[in-house]
């Protein structure tokens, strides 16, 4: 089967269609990878700058999401702490597997 593309989506190969978010560079937003658990709601991440921050998770995605190591996250750094960020999105197997297809970690 072909893929149809758009900007955010994408047909895979048995014809469900994935949605990826992309982090928005006009509001500071990056890719991560979470290293440590630390408690509280709090990880520590890696950004795709190379900084290693501690990030909090919001409140909306807080019981909704279940982050663990290794997970790939978007973070958006505080403006006035740049050591710290928060997390406001979790990517799920199928999206990552989608953004390394197309060069995006």
């Amino acid at each position: 089967m072909g893929r149809i593309e758009n900007d955010n989506q994408d047909v895979s190969d048995d014809g469900s269609i994935i949605r990826v978010k992309l982090p928005n560079k006009r509001i500071r937003e990056q890719f991560a990878q979470a290293e440590l658990m630390l408690g509280s709601n709090h990880i520590r991440v890696r950004c795709s700058d190379g900084v290693t921050r501690l990030g909090r998770i919001k409140g909306k995605i807080k019981k909704r999401v279940w982050i663990r190591e290794g997970d790939i996250l978007i973070v958006v750094p505080w403006d006035f702490q740049d050591d710290k960020c928060d997390i406001i999105y979790r990517y799920t197997t199928p999206q990552v597997d989608w953004l390394r297809a197309h060069k995006y970690l």
